[in-house]
């Protein structure tokens, strides 16, 4: 039987931790993290993930400064808004939501937050300090997504160590930070992808598969070792019928019934791996509030 792994819980009892680690922060140092949440257009996933995030930011006790620009502003003008907040001491983190409109280059646009306020971890600095750390240092800005997935896999009480851990996906968010988060781990790593030869052969080596490839139930029951840990990154929305109706669903990466049968632990899509996105944001960004205070 396949344990449940419940990204809700977990999540859930990090911001508890968060919350009170927040409000000891107050008390010493008389103020809050800020959080800058930036929105650029009115996408509709885009205003469900702002909200989702700001919700749970205010929760924990975070300040949230909200951006809501128009869809048709320049690149120019919102590198100006960056660099402003950069220079704000009362944000600490700043999150720009992506997509962003097609005028604008996304990469320019992350690569102008400050390496000390990225709360996404993407900034090419962090991404560099994750590569070169010796373990998984507590005061690094590491991508959220990866590591809610780590935190996962390490609340199963499992030894990681020399563990076989396929990644499927090779993006910059999800796919090589999770490789170096497990490398660090000691777990012997493959990052696969969509055009992998004999993709179900290698993933069928797994004890640990992490699917962030971005294809709706890519990955079927019989591509799952035995026994092996599935962690599904996917989010794809897709039509179905249901009792003769056309419904759009939530489904991940992974072919959830069958893995079921074969994994000894699964997420579920949804109330898995995205609930643990939005604490790891969170975190970063009460890290980077105290990194700031060190540095005052």
């Amino acid at each position: 039987m396949s344990i449940i792994i419940d990204g809700k819980k977990i999540a859930s009892n990090l911001r508890n931790e968060l919350k009170k680690e927040i409000t000891e922060l107050k008390k010493k140092y008389g103020s809050v993290p800020g959080l800058a949440v930036v929105q650029v257009g009115n996408v509709a996933a885009s205003s469900v993930y702002v909200k989702a995030k700001t919700k749970n930011a205010l929760e924990v006790g975070i300040e949230v400064i909200d951006h809501h620009l128009d869809e048709t502003i320049t690149q120019e003008l919102l590198l100006d808004l960056i660099n402003n907040l950069n220079k704000q001491s009362n944000v600490n983190g700043i999150l720009v939501q992506l997509p962003l409109p097609k005028q604008i280059h996304e990469q320019t646009i992350l690569d102008a937050i400050s390496p000390d306020k990225d709360a996404d971890g993407f900034h090419p600095v962090n991404v560099g300090k994750l590569s070169i750390a010796s373990n998984n240092d507590n005061n690094l800005l590491i991508p959220c997504t990866p590591y809610g997935c780590l935190l996962m896999l390490r609340g199963l009480k499992i030894d990681l160590v020399g563990k076989n851990a396929v990644v499927i996906g090779r993006s910059n968010i999800v796919g090589k930070p999770m490789a170096q988060l497990l490398l660090k781990e000691s777990c012997t790593v493959t990052i696969a992808h969509s055009k992998t030869n004999n993709l179900p052969k290698i993933c069928n080596n797994a004890d640990i598969l992490i699917a962030a490839v971005g294809k709706p139930e890519i990955v079927r029951g019989e591509w799952i070792k035995e026994g092996a840990i599935v962690i599904d990154v996917g989010i794809n929305r897709i039509e179905v019928e249901i009792n003769g109706e056309k419904k759009t669903v939530l489904v991940g990466d992974v072919k959830y019934n069958e893995a079921f049968k074969k994994a000894s632990a699964i997420t579920p899509v949804p109330g898995g791996v995205g609930p643990m996105t939005i604490a790891c944001l969170l975190r970063n960004t009460t890290i980077a509030f105290k990194n700031s205070n060190l540095n005052v």
